[in-house]
């Protein structure tokens, strides 16, 4: 992966310690900037209370009390947990320009956020995050 222009991620490892660490479905995603299937992730209609972690470095990055149903395929939220959770960047990828996000901690890839879309949330942005980058912890446990 790209590193992001002028930070320097906290939590650095080697490729070949990622790929031990991850899964392939997981590698794919967060270390290549992959997507999985939409209607396939583990989080996309989950309704438990909790925190959601990266599931590369274990960083707090959205609570579940910001996401939301926008039936895109994909878990959504409106907002991370913390201003400095996530980090934007531009993604000229695929022939269309988005704003891609990353872990702020580890710089791994969490999917895009998208605005103006005209959900009714209090930011008018919609963090499209693939299930596979996120660890949930329920608020009980």
């Amino acid at each position: 992966m790209d590193p992001v222009a002028g930070t320097t991620p906290r939590v650095v490892k080697s490729e070949q310690e990622w790929r031990q660490q991850l899964s392939p479905e997981e590698y794919a995603v967060l270390r290549e900037a992959g997507t999985e299937r939409p209607f396939t992730g583990e989080y996309t209609d989950t309704k438990t209370q909790g925190v959601y972690e990266c599931r590369a470095c274990g960083a707090e990055l959205f609570r579940s009390d910001t996401k939301f149903e926008s039936h895109c395929g994909w878990p959504s939220f409106y907002d991370p947990a913390d201003s400095d959770a996530v980090i934007l960047r531009t993604d000229r990828s695929l022939g269309m320009v988005r704003t891609e996000v990353l872990c702020a901690n580890c710089h791994s890839h969490l999917g895009h956020v998208f605005e103006g879309e005209g959900y009714g949330t209090p930011t008018d942005q919609r963090y499209c995050i693939n299930s596979v980058a996120l660890r949930l912890v329920p608020a009980d446990s």
